[in-house]
């Protein structure tokens, strides 16, 4: 019986060069000399650093072009609120989604028994398993979950026939 499995991966090696590069041309921008601007890297958190918020703008205009150029879906960031960190600094964190959440899990599960298609669906960790009896059925809940799940990144894969 065919299957596949809907995951959401982030590659942490190219999230962590495109930090690094972010870093460097930050460090090089005229309009960021003699600021403690930065961005730095947690394990699924990355922390940006500023003097003043107009400056933290600047640097996600700067960070978020070098992600894409890595192939890093920027859907997968999720922004939390500016904090002041004494003084003038403020910081924001961004946490990187790795993994299907649970509600967004439970979203296609029901997409896909809504649909109507032959298929079953289960959630496997941070992952969702859909099989099937053919390869066609398969490839139709990959386009229907493509159309309907746009705001989060998912990749397709593990497929066995």
């Amino acid at each position: 019986m065919p299957s596949f499995d809907i995951t959401s991966e982030v590659d942490l090696v190219s999230l962590r060069n495109a930090v690094e590069s972010a870093n460097r041309k930050i460090g090089g921008r005229y309009d960021f000399k003699g600021s403690d601007c930065r961005v730095e890297q947690g394990e699924k958190l990355l922390t940006l650093f500023a003097d003043t918020e107009f400056q933290l703008e600047q640097m996600k205009g700067i960070l978020l072009p070098e992600m894409t150029s890595k192939k890093i879906d920027i859907r997968c960031l999720e922004y939390r609120d500016i904090q002041k960190v004494g003084g003038n600094k403020v910081k924001q964190e961004l946490v990187v989604r790795v993994g299907v959440e649970q509600d967004l899990a439970k979203t296609i599960v029901k997409l896909l028994k809504d649909s109507k298609l032959k298929v079953q669906a289960s959630i496997q960790g941070d992952a969702v398993r859909v099989s099937g009896a053919k390869r066609d059925l398969l490839q139709e809940c990959i386009a229907l979950v493509r159309k309907d799940v746009t705001e989060y990144p998912l990749q397709f894969g593990n497929f066995r026939d």
